[in-house]
């Protein structure tokens, strides 16, 4: 598939779909390579140097595919490694983060909960994210792990009630724990197919997506091509291609991974 000047989306689970979701219908006539670096999945159970490392190397990957900007679409990494990749990377590229100052603009009470991987809400690097950016709020960093494998395994697609029970759970306790806590952010890529589940287990609680600042960030790098997507992705004796483009399918996308690397 030859593209024009392409945008590079990746991560190392499906979660990062829902960013080339959020792209294309915010740039429809952009091309898109959508890596899935599947071999090195879970990035959020990775120490600094074997994220920085795993990220390098799927940069220097969608660079040779001719890709124009990169977009790291993984909290914990963008927290943790982001500086060092962008020395190393020839093209822009672009991190999520956790929408912290949203978060305390927008509650009543001032305190706020970031969900995230443990390797992102464990690390220095997050907290001092979070004191850089708080202002007179109080942030909770809170290890969603657990629930990422809701998604990974696509229990919240076949399993709902599953889903629910353990979505419900989990934040029953959070709030148990820290009652005033009234706006969280789904700071992992996993964590907005679950919106709607987070949002029936909390009516009351304001649950913000980071992807929102990655549009803004990535306009002057987008162009208008042929809309296409490319799909690759690595694989691991654990995670085949077959389970990702089943995974792909169960979303009602179209697209179908080839496996690289």
């Amino acid at each position: 598939m030859e593209l024009h000047r392409p945008i590079g989306i990746f991560d190392a689970g499906i979660g990062s779909y829902a960013i080339v979701e959020r792209v294309r219908a915010a740039f429809p006539a952009q091309d898109i390579v959508y890596f899935a670096d599947r071999a090195s999945f879970p990035y959020g159970a990775k120490t600094p140097p074997q994220l920085l490392n795993a990220v390098v190397s799927a940069t220097e990957y969608l660079q040779a595919q001719g890709c124009v900007a990169v977009v790291l679409a993984s909290n914990a990494p963008s927290v943790v490694v982001l500086e060092p990749l962008r020395a190393a990377a020839a093209v822009p590229v672009i991190g999520i983060f956790p929408p912290v100052v949203e978060a305390v603009r927008r509650s009543a009470s001032g305190r706020v909960a970031v969900l995230g991987v443990r390797a992102m809400v464990g690390s220095a690097a997050m907290q001092a994210y979070a004191d850089a950016h708080r202002g007179d709020g109080e942030v909770l960093l809170v290890n969603a792990s657990a629930l990422v494998e809701l998604v990974e395994n696509f229990a919240f697609v076949h399993r709902p009630r599953e889903t629910q029970a353990a979505i419900s759970g989990f934040i029953a306790d959070l709030r148990a724990a820290h009652p005033q806590v009234d706006v969280m952010t789904m700071s992992s890529t996993h964590l907005p197919w679950l919106k709607p589940y987070f949002e029936a287990a909390a009516p009351d609680v304001q649950f913000l997506d980071p992807a929102d600042s990655v549009l803004a960030e990535l306009a002057p790098h987008t162009s208008a091509g042929g809309g296409r997507t490319r799909c690759v992705a690595t694989a691991s004796a654990e995670l085949s291609l077959d389970d990702f483009n089943t995974a792909l399918r169960a979303l009602g996308t179209p697209l179908q991974a080839e496996l690289v690397g």
